[in-house]
């Protein structure tokens, strides 16, 4: 099975190239979606993070996620010991995942795909790629950040100019170019490999 990576800026669009790509049955992984999920549920991840955190980063059985966004934010070590807990797991799934599609193709669809590691899970990388002025009203739409919160948030991931040099393929998330011509244009390509 051929695996894509779907990466982006926050707000570039990702999701929607994902789930445009499920239309055409390539089945997606949303990695983003599965590590919330992972984290509520896996017995490994709520053991390593109450042993780093303590009990109360749980509540009614869930991670805190504000308190834990609020302890490791601005604090790129334990940002690290977090990842170093959650992304092994999220990857295990990802590889249980793709053992139960029975498709030619499928993606695996993160924002951090490149600092995580998994693009070496993936056999080509597609890059969502939308203006930072776009994506920044996007995302204060979106998830009602202040301009600030969502520079602040930017400025943790990769910048596009090295997702664009590192991925195979760029769709175009501007609002001036149609989505559903790249993707088709994209999965012709993909299809003659």
């Amino acid at each position: 099975m051929i695996k894509i990576g779907i990466t982006g800026g926050i707000g570039s669009g990702k999701s929607i190239v994902s789930s445009l790509l499920t239309v055409y049955d390539i089945p997606v992984y949303f990695a983003d979606i599965e590590g919330k999920r992972l984290s509520d549920e896996s017995p490994v991840i709520r053991k390593k993070l109450v042993d780093l955190f303590g009990k109360e980063i749980y509540v009614d059985d869930r991670l805190d996620r504000t308190k834990l966004a609020s302890l490791v934010f601005d604090n790129e070590k334990l940002m690290e010991k977090v990842n170093k807990i959650i992304h092994p797991v999220v990857n295990k799934d990802f590889k249980n995942w793709v053992r139960n599609q029975e498709t030619k193709w499928c993606a695996f669809e993160s924002a951090i795909l490149y600092e995580s590691g998994f693009d070496k899970d993936t056999d080509l990388v597609v890059m969502v790629y939308a203006p930072v002025e776009l994506r920044l009203t996007r995302v204060m739409q979106r998830d009602n950040f202040s301009e600030a919160e969502v520079i602040k948030r930017m400025n943790r991931q990769m910048s596009d100019i090295l997702k664009r040099k590192r991925a195979d393929y760029v769709i175009i998330n501007d609002e001036k170019q149609a989505l559903i011509p790249q993707i088709e244009t994209f999965i012709k390509v993909i299809t003659k490999k």
